[in-house]
Formats: C-alpha cells, structure tokens, sequence
C-alpha cells in the first residue's frame, strides 16, 4: 500500500520527504521492522521509539511516524500523538476490516472475560458468525490464538480483525481494558455496542488512584462511537455512564429499576437458575455457572444480544449452552472435597468467589492465594484481609511476583489476614502452597486456588516459567492416589 493512501486517515501535523513510496509492513519494535516498512516511534515505560531511528533506517525502513522531527534520510510524518497515530496506520494498512463487521466491546474491572464468552455463546447459537478477542486468546472459526495482552495493540488488533473479516466472522467481540482505553489502543473503533459490567479497584500502580482509573474506563463510553450502551443499574459508575452517555442506553440489574432484570435468583453449587425479564419477555434459565455475580455477567450478555437482534428465545439457549469459562470458578477437582480456580486478582474478585463458595462448603473453605509483583500494592492486605474474615484457613504464596522479592509481597498480604486470623501459613513456592492446602483438604472442604485461574506460567524476574494452576491439581492429585 502507498504510504500516500495510508495518510489519508491519518491526523498528522507535516509530512517531510516523499509519500509515493510502497508500505509493506507496519511496526512499533525497532527489532521487528523490515525492508519497506512504516516504523512508528513510541515513546513510554522504559524506551523511547525515536531513539531508534538510525537502526530501522539501517534496517531499510521506508517512513517513520514521529512526534519530532529527527535526523534521518526517512520520510518523517510527523504527528501529535504517536499512540493515536498507531491506531489510524493500522486501521488503513489493514483495510478497516472494523467497520465491515459488527464490534461489541465489554469494560469494566471484573467479569469481562466471562461476559464476553457468554455473549460469543450466544451469537454462535443463534447462527451469527464471532470471533472473540480477550484475556483467554482469540477465538474465531477454528482458529485460537494464544493470550498477549486483555486488549492487543493497535497493529495485532487491526490484522487480527482483517483476518477474522477474510474468514467469514461476521461480529467480534472484545474485552477493552482501562489501558487500552487510555493508551489509545481502540482509537477510531465503532462499537455496535458498548457494555458495562462494574468498577472497583484495581491497577492503581498505574493509573495512582480510583477517580482516574474510572475515567479511563468511563471514556470509553464518551470518547468512542457506541450506538448502544448497555450498563449495570446496581454499580454506582455503571448508573452514571447511564445517566450521561449520549449514545442509547440500556440498563440491566438485579436489585435498582433496570430494562432487564433476574429475579428468583437460586444458587447451587454446579448452577445457577433464575427468571430473566428481557425487555418483558419472561424466561426460566439455568446458567451453567455459579454465584450472584455471573447472573450479572448473564443478563448483561443477554440484553446485548437483544439488542444485536437475537431472538429471546435463542438469548436462554445460549447462556445455557455456555458450559463453564476456563480458569473463572472453575471446578477442576469434586471429589471428597473441591477444588476451584479463579482469576480473582483483585478485593472485589476474591470477596466474590470466596462469599459464593462459601455458601456451599460443608466444612472448611480453603483459600490459595497471592498477589502480583509489580502491580498496585494497596490492594495486598485489603485481599488478606478478605480471606481472613471469610476463609477458615488461608495459605499466601506466590503469584507472578514479577521484579519484587516474593517474600515481601507475602508479608504485605499477611498484615491484612492477621488482621482477622491466626489459621494462615505462608508457602513462598506456589506448587508446595497448592500441595499444602490439598494435603490438608478433608472430606466437605472446598479448596479456592485464586489468582492466575488457566494462565499458564509464572513471572518471576522476567522469566515466565511453566506452570498451569489446574494442570498441577491433576498431577498432584493423581500421583497421590
């Protein structure tokens, strides 16, 4: 594609040499670039893309986008916001295969993963062809892909799509992270339909504090195109989006007035059923999942697909045919006694899992569990806290800690469980944490093994090393009989 053409969607201050030549390829790492190609310069963490330059042109670079103009024999475009400039390049290179296709995005700190499934499931029941991008990989026809990041940048996003569009998929869904929101990763994007789960704590390392990591979040509504939006009635900044958002919005609840609603809400320990108003349309659903706050997921997931334009009754059919959501409560040993895993990194996630299994445990709830290194401290002892005041019996050991020192992760989540208990120990390695909390596992207990749910490595100084929470389970437990 002509570098001249690609330009036409782009927003760029000057542009310094010749637009006529060939674009092959598009790239923001100076160690990925190729002969012909387009280099964006990024600057942020701990690199700077503009102090690249002389080696992308030794590599035979065509162009650079920029922010400054350099010292190069490189045609410079020159731009305001590299990050927003990143999402138009890829938009045009990759033939805006956004906008030929239908685009439901899902926001918010817990839930996206889970929502975004159950409304995959439901479009593919009722014959839609989707494709799904999210924390878990990306899923379309018979394709997956292996999980990058929640939300992929601007350049795998749009190739990504193009290739969905080239085989037949007919509507993406995606979960929108707070930084793919703030870091421009979905710039230009029209939503079909905007959704809103809840908001509580999380990324604060990033984002500093609780009012800007809402706004990450909340612009989303305000600054990308969503024809609908559907929000959570009972979430305070869910009730706000609804009230202020200029696209049309609908509501979904189960305690505040909502469009649609569940009542008689019956939780088991394999399912849970309910009775969905949708949009006055009355169904008895039994969800293949377990706690209050999947019925959230569910009716969220439900009033989309409404919207989409999926008949009520093929709505029931595919909550119900969604059998489980890997690494999410997920029961992955039922034998004397349980074992689930979960994602639950944050205080709103692990007081929602633990609350739910504990109103199913016989006897003892055992909860395994730590916290990323790296990453918002604040939330440590709040979590600990949490285990303490609902499990009987908590083992800290470790997550990814990343670039920190294990042990002082752990003690920082010991302060909030001594809090509330004595009836912890701390197991630095995570597989002899796991081992600990299944030795000691009894006939009625549940076992809660939290945090990384189907990830399948840990981080520890930057290397990501082996390890599968559910995969160790099985071992273990099948070597021990």
């Amino acid at each position: 594609m002509k570098l001249s053409e690609i330009l036409k969607d782009v927003s760029f201050k000057e542009v310094i040499g010749s637009t006529d030549c060939e674009i092959k390829d598009v790239s923001a790492d100076s160690n990925a670039v190729s002969k012909g190609g387009l280099f964006i310069c990024v600057s942020g963490g701990n690199y700077d893309g503009h102090d690249f330059i002389k080696q992308v042109e030794d590599y035979g670079c065509s162009a650079a986008i920029v922010e400054k103009r350099l010292d190069t024999r490189l045609t410079q475009i020159v731009v305001s916001d590299a990050r927003q400039a990143m999402s138009e390049v890829a938009a045009a290179f990759y033939g805006h295969a956004d906008k030929k296709m239908k685009i439901i995005g899902v926001v918010g700190t817990n839930g996206k993963t889970t929502t975004t499934h159950l409304i995959a499931s439901i479009l593919i029941n009722s014959g839609v062809k989707c494709g799904l991008i999210g924390t878990l990989g990306v899923f379309y026809g018979n394709k997956y892909f292996e999980p990058t990041l929640t939300t992929p940048d601007p350049l795998e996003l749009h190739k990504t799509l193009a290739d969905m569009f080239d085989s037949g998929v007919e509507a993406v869904v995606m979960e929108v992270s707070a930084h793919a929101v703030y870091l421009k990763k979905v710039y230009g994007l029209e939503f079909e339909i905007g959704v809103f789960t809840n908001l509580s704590q999380d990324h604060l390392d990033f984002f500093g504090d609780m009012e800007n990591y809402k706004k990450a979040k909340t612009s989303f509504f305000c600054n990308n195109f969503c024809k609908y939006v559907v929000t959570n009635s009972d979430d305070a900044t869910g009730a706000e989006i609804a009230k202020n958002s200029k696209s049309k919005v609908i509501t979904y609840g189960i305690e505040n007035p909502a469009d649609v609603f569940a009542i008689e809400i019956d939780e088991k320990q394999a399912e849970t059923s309910f009775i969905l108003n949708l949009f006055d349309c009355i169904y008895d659903v039994n969800l293949n999942l377990i706690g209050r706050y999947n019925v959230y997921n569910a009716i969220a997931a439900a009033t989309t697909c409404a919207l989409y334009g999926v008949s009520p009754e093929k709505v029931a059919e595919g909550v119900e045919n969604l059998k489980g959501v890997s690494g999410r409560l997920e029961c992955v040993y039922d034998g004397d006694f349980s074992v689930y895993i979960d994602y639950a990194h944050t205080p709103d996630g692990l007081l929602k899992c633990l609350s739910t299994l504990k109103e199913h445990t016989q006897n003892r709830l055992i909860c395994v569990f730590g916290c990323g290194g790296n990453r918002d401290k604040e939330k440590r002892p709040v979590m600990g806290k949490i285990s303490g005041e609902i499990a009987d019996f908590t083992v800290l050991t470790s997550d990814n800690p990343r670039y920190e020192e294990p042990m002082e992760i752990l003690w920082q989540i010991e302060r909030g469980v001594s809090e509330k208990t004595d009836g912890y120990v701390i197991v630095q390695e995570r597989a002899e944490g796991i081992a600990y909390a299944l030795d000691m596992a009894k006939k009625g207990d549940i076992v809660l093994i939290a945090g990384k749910g189907s990830e399948k490595y840990q981080e520890i100084f930057g290397i990501k090393r082996p390890f599968c929470d559910k995969d160790f389970v099985d071992e273990y437990l099948r070597r021990k009989k």
